[in-house]
């Protein structure tokens, strides 16, 4: 059950409005933030690029976090990849879909931070100077997380620290990066195909980098997909030790990890996913041998977005999947 108690929006606690000749997208957010607490509450932050600070306050039982009703949705228990890779049956919530609204040419499943919705990103992802690609914004599981002392909320995998010194839930993240897989194998087999995610739905992207490059996931199953893009916004890289062994046991792999394109952002301020955690990950893809690997930071940044970091982003896609009729902002 989730509990909606305010939603409101504040002039006066956000710095001046930039002028109109700035604005070519009133809902495209500059800032967005979620911050957790347990029994399941989160305060998310929004400010748009009108100046507009929303805040909304929700509270959700721990033992049950209703999703929210926003677009097109699916749901899916357990996962299958071929075949089950797991006895750990998990069900999914909500999944949103932005559409193309010009010839689609891309799919990317882009995956929330812990606690969040897939409604949230889809959101943002909207407002995009990209109509040739078709985004995918899954929700999570909700399950315990032993950072949170053991409460539920939504999370893709669970997770002790958030770092690539924490323990690793192959288990949790085999199946995230099944699930994703799957909505990504019933596309066409002419679309590229890619997977992005903000903070935990971070580490999932680049576990899934892993996958792909590896050609299995973690219990050995076989990967499904071919993947032409990686992005990660303030996250970090699991199971990070193995990563070189994994990209040196065949040719096939080091070729897969020198081709692949994959971009990582971070804020230099971030205090939940720490930059030296961003940029150890970075250096590990780096040794690793992939080669057409970006690190994009950004000084005073925090665990959120921002209007230049969304700004290289969306860059970086259309140099890196040669999408035609992208607009700039």
């Amino acid at each position: 059950m989730q509990v909606l108690v305010s939603h409101l929006f504040i002039d006066s606690l956000t710095s001046p409005k930039p002028q109109k000749k700035e604005i070519k997208k009133k809902n495209l957010y500059a800032l967005h933030s979620t911050f957790f607490f347990p029994f399941g509450i989160q305060i998310q932050f929004t400010i748009n690029t009108e100046g507009h600070l929303s805040v909304l306050f929700i509270a959700e039982l721990a033992y049950k976090c209703s999703d929210m009703n926003y677009g097109s949705s699916s749901r899916s228990s357990g996962f299958d990849s071929g075949n089950r890779t797991s006895r750990r049956s998990v069900e999914y919530g909500r999944t949103y879909v932005v559409k193309p609204k010009g010839r689609h040419q891309a799919t990317i499943v882009w995956l929330h931070g812990l606690g969040d919705n897939g409604a949230s990103w889809s959101q943002i992802l909207e407002t995009l100077p990209h109509p040739n690609i078709k985004w995918i914004c899954p929700t999570a599981p909700t399950r315990p997380v032993a950072s949170f002392g053991g409460f539920s909320c939504t999370a893709w995998f669970d997770a002790g620290d958030f770092s690539e010194e924490g323990p690793d839930d192959i288990e949790g993240m085999d199946a995230s990066a099944a699930h994703v897989a799957n909505l990504l194998s019933t596309e066409p087999a002419n679309i590229k195909l890619g997977i992005g995610g903000f903070s935990m739905g971070a580490a999932i992207a680049l576990y899934s980098a892993t996958c792909y490059i590896h050609g299995k996931f973690g219990n050995g199953i076989p990967y499904p997909i071919n993947l032409s893009v990686i992005i990660g916004f303030s996250g970090w890289l699991p199971c990070y030790r193995s990563l070189k062994s994994k990209v040196e046991v065949s040719h096939d792999a080091i070729r897969r990890a020198a081709a692949l394109p994959v971009l990582l952002c971070h804020g230099r301020g971030d205090d939940v996913v720490m930059y030296e955690q961003g940029e150890k990950s970075a250096e590990v893809l780096r040794s690793a041998g992939f080669q057409n690997f970006s690190f994009k930071t950004y000084n005073g940044l925090g665990h959120y977005t921002s209007p230049e970091e969304m700004d290289d982003f969306c860059k970086w896609l259309r140099m890196k999947m040669g999408l035609d009729g992208s607009r700039s902002y």
